[in-house]
């Protein structure tokens, strides 16, 4: 059993609690085990913190990072915000001498210190790697197969670039959550401008909405054009746009979409037997009811 130090982040346990249940429930049966990272604070938000005070946010993922040093464990997250952040700050901090000196001056206020003793992976990419998961694995874990369903994948901006920060080999045209998503029996669509930005990252949601809603808008006519029965990804912020994105997108524009949402651990859960109640797919904005029809 391979085990991680689980980092949940605000929205999955705030907003989508299923992606944390299906996260843990999912992960158990394909060998690995998610181990709660207790008093962990906010990752901190890349947009809202990173770009306004680097010194806060170097320090407040830093201290995620200790509590996960302190259990000797690597951390797995399902947020691709989060994964910016804590990674981000990880990879730095392991090779900056003087930026982890003046970090762990502000961690031994509150007795901790930064050693770089361990790694941050986001969840989906263990699920991709072969050496401990891989499709195979996640082919043998499904007990409902998504057969005949059609489901577009989004990526999101921070968990692929900037390219030269990251471990993906390709950034432009990736097709490993497309496997992922096949794995399920699934069919994964290709659509126009698959890797453009959900319309949320880098703070543009909280500082003009109607401009994060337009690019939201772009990519959802693209996925309804290419067929799809439904939209996955593995940020719930980036599911927060997709969902949530769309009613407002409705009151703003006038314009109406009913495409389901659902995180790609909540897709697994679905494919591994887990209840529509299991996954708390009530709460979605979009009703998932369209695509459960298609499978239950």
């Amino acid at each position: 059993m391979h085990q991680y130090a689980f980092f949940l982040g605000c929205i999955a346990p705030n907003r989508y609690p299923g992606c944390e249940a299906a996260a843990i429930k999912t992960s158990e049966k394909l060998g690995i085990e998610l181990l709660p990272l207790k008093g962990a604070s906010c990752c901190p938000a890349p947009g809202a913190f990173g770009a306004v005070d680097l010194n806060v946010w170097y320090a407040m993922a830093a201290r995620n990072i200790v509590l996960a040093e302190q259990m000797n464990k690597d951390i797995a997250l399902i947020c691709n915000g989060c994964y910016k952040s804590i990674y981000e700050v990880n990879e730095r901090l392991k090779h900056d001498d003087e930026l982890r000196d003046g970090v762990n001056e502000v961690l031994a206020e509150i007795d901790m210190e930064y050693k770089g003793s361990i790694d941050v992976y986001h969840l989906a990419e263990i699920y991709a790697d072969k050496k401990v998961c891989g499709p195979d694995k996640i082919r043998e874990s499904v007990v409902r197969p998504l057969d005949g369903t059609k489901v577009a994948v989004h990526y999101g901006c921070h968990l692929l670039k900037p390219i030269k920060e990251r471990r993906f080999t390709d950034a432009e045209n990736p097709m490993w959550m497309e496997e992922l998503v096949a794995a399920l029996g699934a069919e994964p669509v290709q659509y126009r401008n698959k890797m453009e930005c959900c319309g949320a990252g880098g703070g543009v949601r909280g500082f003009d909405l109607a401009h994060s809603l337009d690019i939201t808008n772009e990519k959802l006519t693209n996925i309804n054009e290419a067929g799809a029965d439904a939209i996955t990804e593995v940020c719930p912020f980036c599911q927060l746009q997709f969902d949530r994105g769309q009613i407002e997108i409705g009151e703003k524009f006038g314009i109406e979409w009913h495409i389901p949402v659902l995180h790609y651990n909540e897709l697994l859960g679905l494919a591994q037997g887990m209840s529509p109640q299991e996954l708390a797919l009530d709460l979605h904005a979009i009703d998932c009811k369209p695509f459960l029809d298609k499978i239950l």
